[in-house]
């Protein structure tokens, strides 16, 4: 699976929990935290890892809570943003530097958004890839109804038992699918495919992931991020078939030094669909 990317996996105890962090680049490089989303596990950074390790990043890359091989506690209740932004503070508290680059993707922008709202001091520069601002994707959850339409998969997810019962059938045949179905066709291989398939198969990984969505409607109050202070990049493919290109322009509203790349012909997927461009840009926004 990993033959590819030069790396070392180790176990992070952060939180309360244990965390299993990949980890590649000089050890006395600057830290790069990358954040994957759903229903990535560390993998979904497969063509970062190397291009930033090589260019003397120290890259971080961690299995966040609930996913592949990190603990997953019970309930939805140990999936709120609070708890995911813990484990990250105790993460960089171990990296030995006192700040460091933040990058995440999907739920893992989320969590990127509410480090550098709530931690400033510990983040130099934070990139946001397809997730905006907290605030502005609880009011469009709320209040736009063609956000209502694209985000009704996660009304799904609050089912208990049956998102994983039907998504697991056929050896993942849906789950798979729809990574398929909504990115450019390519983007992600059979092989690639057959390691998220082994990723969701863990004992209580699938339930623990769905618990992100779970615990969301617990905590819409507490996704109250403030202003991002922090100097940020939003990178937004413009085709994402589950989140409006407005909502990655409103964001920018929310930045004191925000800068916004729209990839026209990028799905949701476009750290993996446009690897290329995305790691300039981030590269160059970090210098």
């Amino acid at each position: 699976m990993t033959a590819d990317i030069p790396h070392e996996s180790v176990y992070v105890h952060t939180n309360g929990i244990r965390l299993h962090v990949v980890q590649s680049g000089p050890p006395e490089g600057p830290v790069l935290l990358l954040l994957h989303g759903f229903p990535e596990f560390w993998y979904g950074w497969r063509r970062q890892i190397g291009y930033f390790a090589g260019r003397g990043f120290r890259v971080w890359a961690p299995d966040l809570r609930g996913y592949n091989l990190s603990d997953k506690p019970a309930g939805a209740q140990a999936y709120r943003m609070s708890e995911i932004v813990a484990d990250i503070v105790g993460l960089i508290g171990q990296t030995g530097q006192r700040q460091v680059f933040a990058a995440g993707h999907d739920f893992g922008a989320m969590a990127a958004w509410m480090l550098a709202a709530s931690h400033p001091q510990l983040v130099k520069k934070a990139v946001m890839i397809n997730v905006p601002h907290p605030r502005v994707l609880t009011a469009n959850l709320l209040k736009s109804p063609q956000q209502m339409i694209r985000s009704s998969y996660m009304a799904f997810f609050q089912l208990p038992f049956l998102p994983e019962l039907i998504l697991r059938r056929n050896n993942w045949r849906l789950a798979a699918a729809a990574m398929a179905k909504s990115s450019r066709p390519g983007t992600f291989t059979e092989a690639e495919l057959h390691q998220y398939r082994a990723a969701w198969s863990r004992p209580k990984a699938f339930t623990s992931m769905l618990n992100w969505y779970r615990a969301l409607p617990r905590q819409i109050g507490g996704l109250k991020a403030g202003p991002c202070e922090v100097p940020s990049l939003v990178i937004w493919g413009e085709k994402d078939a589950f989140l409006r290109r407005e909502m990655a322009e409103q964001s920018m509203k929310w930045c004191t030094d925000g800068r916004l790349e729209l990839i026209p012909q990028a799905t949701h997927w476009v750290h993996l669909e446009e690897a290329e461009r995305v790691n300039r840009t981030m590269e160059r926004f970090f210098s």
